[in-house]
């Protein structure tokens, strides 16, 4: 692991935004930009014009997929020059879309590229490296597929902007379970970022988990199909959003957490007698005492794109 780290991990600074277009068209690779977005009107306009500024050399498509905002959202990306699909009407046969992973895996039924980047809407200081960044990689070795992005990650508390303090459920969950149980993956410094590139071609293997245990999912399986090697990270800077507050991280963390038991179920490593609870249950304590809240997390697979006759 401490090998793959040292061979694995790159700055953003390490690249040339110019040379990897010139790299790009030699190999003759297109690229296509996603963008998850649902009620994102404080950043969305942001974010797509960032990435519409390397539409003349190293981006060739730019898919907003939206989650029915209600907020302006899809008329301020398009406005901005991205394509915009409401992400329910897309594979529309499979039903109403379950969350981010649901609208990253239909975003390929919507996208021709060769190259993949994912990017979230709600950044605050998007900056272009965000996608140069991952390309870089992909770009300059070919037996790399798939490139998360870490950075640095303020966090607001009461008012105040921290430096730091960001990823707190990459630090209490995602990084515990795999340094337990797939330590390859522990070199990874933010495993659930969600700006990351891959290729087509791993990523129409894939089956995609709904929600947010779409990132682990995606590395879990990647390091099973492909081992370690094809992953690497790249340092793009600082990425300030809007931190969720803590009964919501809560709620992804269950996302997670489900998503690594039924790949430890797979792996004949935990045993589950029954389909796993989506029934999330929590507590809100006020003057009157506690109050039980009781949420539906179901987690679904979606099977490989590759696999689907359309």
């Amino acid at each position: 692991m401490d090998d793959w780290f040292e061979r694995r991990t790159f700055g953003a600074s390490d690249f040339d935004p110019e040379q990897l277009a010139e790299r790009k068209a030699q190999l003759g690779l297109t690229v296509s930009v996603v963008l998850p977005a649902q009620n994102e009107a404080a950043t969305i306009d942001g974010v797509v014009r960032v990435c519409s500024s390397l539409a003349d050399n190293l981006v060739d498509e730019l898919v907003v997929m939206d989650a029915d905002s209600d907020d302006g959202t899809a008329e301020l990306a398009v406005r901005a020059g991205a394509r915009v699909h409401s992400e329910s009407a897309v594979l529309a046969e499979v039903g109403p879309a379950q969350g981010k992973g649901d609208a990253l895996w239909r975003s390929l039924a919507v996208t021709s590229g060769d190259v993949v980047v994912f990017v979230d809407s709600d950044i605050r200081n998007p900056d272009a490296r965000f996608v140069w960044g991952l390309l870089g990689p992909l770009l300059s070795d070919p037996a790399i597929e798939l490139v998360k992005a870490y950075y640095e990650r303020p966090i607001e508390a009461a008012g105040v902007q921290h430096a730091t303090g960001g990823g707190r459920v990459t630090e209490l969950m995602a990084r515990p379970l795999l340094n337990l149980f797939w330590p390859s993956l522990a070199g990874l410094i933010q495993p659930l970022s969600g700006e990351y590139a891959a290729r087509r071609s791993l990523l129409a293997e894939l089956p995609f988990f709904t929600g947010y245990g779409v990132e682990i999912g995606l590395l879990i399986d990647t390091l099973e199909r492909r081992g370690v090697d094809v992953l690497a990270q790249v340092d793009v800077g600082e990425r300030i959003h809007t931190n969720q507050p803590l009964p919501a991280l809560s709620r992804m963390a269950f996302g997670i957490l489900q998503v690594a038991a039924l790949r430890l179920s797979k792996e004949q490593r935990l045993h589950l007698t029954a389909a796993l609870p989506p029934t999330y249950r929590q507590f809100t304590l006020g003057e009157r005492g506690a109050t039980l809240e009781a949420r539906e997390v179901a987690v679904f697979e979606r099977p490989p794109m590759g696999t689907l006759s359309r």
